[in-house]
């Protein structure tokens, strides 16, 4: 049985990944630290399953990721683990330095280490596979993509601790040959996505009827990736990646934020109208603009197109469509991770 250690993995694209992995009869050992965005609520329904292992920790915590490496022997990490909320970023950017930058350097050493221990054939087959965001590339003009060889231009502190991950990351490869693989995708969305970010934000405002606040002239574009697709290209990389190398991975659907808020609009007053019929388009709120927002994003995803055959499976309005839906049938899950300690009044774009 493939065993893989994945940090993060009780976050939103972490707890998709490990969902699909264990199912697929993967065997996980999931090491999260539990801050607020991360919850063991996601990973409910393969509580008890055998192929799946939960630690909480941090992956700064040298001594318990050693530990873990030595016990349950992994084929590959899959480093999830981030500090990934830009709003957050600017109030306390010392937390992402922490966790982004400072804990993704002792993950690699002891990484590093541990592929050292091993012996042909599993020392040979081992994958560090560090997952990363298109913001790391900085903003684009009207036209363009981000490709795999863009110069690393971060304007938020969140995404200048990513770079420096990134960095980290190729540094180890190319310093010690600890085999490698990075993904940098474009902005994921779909079911247990914290409700800081745009869309599930969004739905969480529009089904309670209040004002949908959208920064500056709502006009600020990103790629939009369905996490299910995001999932399966982390899997294909990691099957036949070629070690040192970076893949762009995006869902080839961009959109203004002010459409994205105007399809779930629509969407949520046809399956829950509000009352008196009102068009919940009318709650949308301009506010002042975020300081240093990036103005578009795009992803060319040729790459892994091309060398690894892997492609989006969903269209935006396939995907929209089904979180709409996730979030309606699942506000129980929305109650339980707010718990209180979180309200929505912060602007959630990234």
């Amino acid at each position: 049985m493939i065993t893989w250690l994945v940090t993060g993995g009780a976050g939103f694209i972490g707890g998709n990944f490990v969902l699909d992995a264990v199912r697929r009869g993967h065997r996980i050992v999931n090491l999260d630290a539990l801050t607020y965005a991360g919850n063991l609520d996601t990973l409910s329904v393969i509580e008890g399953e055998p192929g799946h292992v939960f630690v909480q920790g941090d992956i700064g915590d040298a001594g318990l990721v050693a530990r873990l490496l030595r016990e349950h022997q992994p084929d590959a990490i899959v480093n999830f683990a981030a500090e990934s909320h830009v709003d957050r970023s600017i109030d306390g950017p010392a937390a992402f330095v922490q966790t982004n930058v400072v804990g993704t350097l002792s993950l690699l050493e002891q990484a590093r280490d541990y592929w050292r221990s091993l012996q042909a054939p599993g020392r040979d087959a081992f994958r560090f596979l560090h997952v990363s965001t298109d913001e790391v590339y900085g903003s684009l003009g009207e036209t363009g993509s981000f490709t795999e060889t863009t110069p690393y231009a971060p304007n938020s502190p969140y995404s200048a601790s990513k770079a420096a991950s990134d960095h980290l990351v190729r540094a180890f490869h190319h310093t010690y040959g600890l085999p490698v693989l990075t993904t940098n995708c474009s902005n994921n969305y779909g079911p247990f996505q914290f409700p800081e970010k745009l869309i599930p934000l969004i739905i969480a405002r529009a089904l309670a009827g209040e004002p949908l606040p959208v920064y500056g002239d709502g006009r600020n574009v990103r790629d939009w990736l369905f996490v299910g697709d995001h999932c399966s290209a982390i899997q294909r990389v990691l099957e036949a990646g070629r070690v040192g190398e970076t893949y762009n991975v995006g869902g080839n659907a961009e959109r203004e934020n002010i459409e994205v808020v105007r399809t779930i609009c629509a969407l949520l007053d046809a399956r829950r109208p509000l009352a008196g019929g009102r068009a919940r388009e009318s709650l949308i709120t301009y506010v002042a603009d975020r300081p240093g927002h990036d103005r578009r994003y795009a992803i060319d995803a040729s790459k892994i197109a091309n060398e690894l055959g892997w492609r989006p499976t969903l269209t935006f309005d396939e995907g929209i469509m089904r979180t709409v839906d996730w979030y309606l049938d699942h506000q129980d899950w929305v109650a339980r991770v707010l718990d209180g300690s979180y309200r929505l009044e912060r602007i959630g774009q990234s």
